[in-house]
């Protein structure tokens, strides 16, 4: 299997070279060559087969040749070491808890697949590389504990001062080793602008490897697919179409449930739930896509104002609207909906979301409107504690503090901050 760049000005690469890149010589996206569907029999049968062997089975055509078959099974074995259970809220609604990781998010499985790809490609190399990542929240934490004390990488995590959560920023600030935080004074545009200009400079890329653990890069991106399968496993015996509805913000996870979908996952329409920061909404009514500056909101990790995987969905479609129309609806929502989406939710069976959660939760509400007879599953992408005083004030709840997110409240936070790309390239050139 080879990958290209979607700017089409890039030599063709294996899957560990597209891993390594990060993203192509001509600042294009990676993309398969070829995505094959799997036999009928797989879906129909779906039931019968553990978490692991589904996800073997999805990614083997992406890896093979480069990742042997027992490294494979090997990795997906340290990936996939926690629960993805579908939770009813009401007879047509269940959500998938993506938060039983060990930072409590969705990413959890990319960061930590891309990880241990990455130490499996560096032993083989022997050559250190720097694995650069803007994080609007949640990414930054399971990037930070998926590379923890992997051989030959280190971690430069850039996030916004004061736009993420106190817990989000305890797990991507205090586990020293190979992890970086770098504190800018700025928004998540701005730390995703940086990242990218580093990928562009020359002096930089002449004196370090750079790649990127954001869903541009390709293992961070693929194995999001993986929780979709699982949940039609879940949800297949309720014997109706099926709608996922998916919190998006830089939409790599919604990108790989489409994938999922051209693998042959019976799936009837995807939901791409976003906050107030609507450009792909408004591409969905306008035909006109025009990115802009991102709003601060409540659910962060999707304050995103040019959402860089949108691209790979256009791609995925031939960028043919009608096509893409008839797979894909995206709505927007205020802070106030989703705090009263919280509401609605606890008040149907106690049921406590994270506003990330609750955006989903609206999105498959307004399709459910044209279309009651479907199953929908909201995409619950991060456990409702790290949003612990949004949480606690909407509800009047207090909530329990889980284990994982125990042990580093009491850590010192460590970050270096910086204001402009100059301030981040004297930090590479000299570390």
């Amino acid at each position: 299997m080879k990958f290209y760049s979607l700017n089409n000005t890039a030599p063709q690469v294996s899957f560990d070279t597209a891993v390594v890149n990060g993203i192509a010589p001509d600042k294009g996206l990676y993309f398969p060559e070829k995505i094959s569907p799997l036999p009928s029999s797989f879906f129909e049968e779906i039931e019968n087969l553990s978490n692991e062997e589904i996800a073997f089975t999805a990614i083997h055509q992406f890896v093979t040749e480069v990742v042997p078959d027992d490294i494979l099974k090997d990795i997906l074995k340290e990936v996939l070491d926690f629960d993805f259970p579908v939770v009813d809220i009401t007879e047509n609604i269940g959500t998938l808890e993506l938060f039983h990781g060990p930072t409590m998010a969705f990413k959890d499985v990319g960061a930590r697949f891309m990880a241990q790809c990455l130490g499996y490609f560096s032993r083989a190399t022997k050559n250190e590389v720097t694995v650069l990542v803007a994080t609007s929240g949640d990414t930054g934490g399971a990037v930070a504990n998926g590379f923890l004390g992997v051989e030959g990488v280190n971690v430069v995590i850039l996030y916004p001062s004061g736009k993420v959560s106190d817990i989000q920023e305890k797990q991507l600030t205090t586990l020293g080793k190979n992890i970086t935080a770098l504190e800018v004074d700025g928004m998540f545009d701005d730390c995703q602008a940086m990242v990218k200009n580093a990928f562009l400079d020359k002096e930089l890329l002449d004196n370090m490897k750079l790649t990127s653990a954001n869903s541009i890069n390709v293992a961070r991106w693929l194995p999001q697919l993986f929780y979709f399968l699982f949940a039609y496993k879940q949800a297949k015996s309720k014997g109706k179409e099926i709608v996922f509805s998916v919190p998006s913000g830089n939409f790599g996870n919604i990108c790989a449930g489409l994938m999922a979908q051209r693998l042959g996952m019976p799936v009837k329409h995807f939901v791409a739930s976003t906050n107030v920061n609507d450009t792909v909404p408004q591409f969905m009514q306008t035909k006109e896509y025009n990115p802009k500056p991102s709003t601060a909101t409540i659910s962060n990790a999707m304050d995103v104002g040019d959402p860089s995987n949108f691209i790979r969905i256009r791609h995925l479609f031939q960028d043919n609207f009608d096509a893409l129309k008839e797979n894909l609806s995206s709505y927007p929502f205020t802070d106030d909906e989703t705090k009263k989406a919280l509401k609605e939710i606890h008040n149907i069976n106690g049921y406590i979301a994270d506003p990330h959660g609750a955006v989903g939760y609206l999105g498959l509400k307004k399709y459910q409107e044209q279309h009651p007879d479907t199953y929908g599953i909201f995409l619950e992408t991060a456990h409702p504690v790290k949003f612990l005083d949004i949480v606690e004030e909407t509800l009047d709840e207090k909530l329990e503090i889980p284990a994982q997110i125990e042990k580093v409240m009491g850590k010192t936070k460590s970050s270096i901050k910086i204001s402009t790309y100059d301030d981040l390239k004297k930090y590479l050139l000299n570390s």
